[in-house]
């Protein structure tokens, strides 16, 4: 299974990203071992889709890292991104 991920950040930013061990992928960003958010944490993973195939996971990221995907994905997420005071 292969994932793509959303991320919320200190900053109130959202990170997305894909991996193939979501578990081990998250425990990384949570222990600082990951550049890009390394010194944004704590962090809140709130959003993972599940696919089968790898190429699928990281279509979705990239998607949802373009101006449409970022303004659709904050539509789905709205209610957990109002009680995190992102919206």
């Amino acid at each position: 299974m292969y994932y793509a991920y959303v991320l919320l950040l200190k900053n109130k930013t959202l990170y997305k990203g894909s991996t193939g061990d979501l578990k081990t992928r998250y425990e990384k960003h949570k222990l600082g071992g990951v550049a890009s958010t390394k010194h944004k944490r704590p962090l809140k993973l709130i959003h993972y889709e599940g696919y089968l195939l790898k190429s699928d996971a990281q279509r979705r990221e990239k998607f949802l890292k373009t101006t449409e995907g970022g303004r659709l994905l904050k539509r789905q997420l709205r209610d957990i991104l109002k009680k995190y005071k992102v919206l």
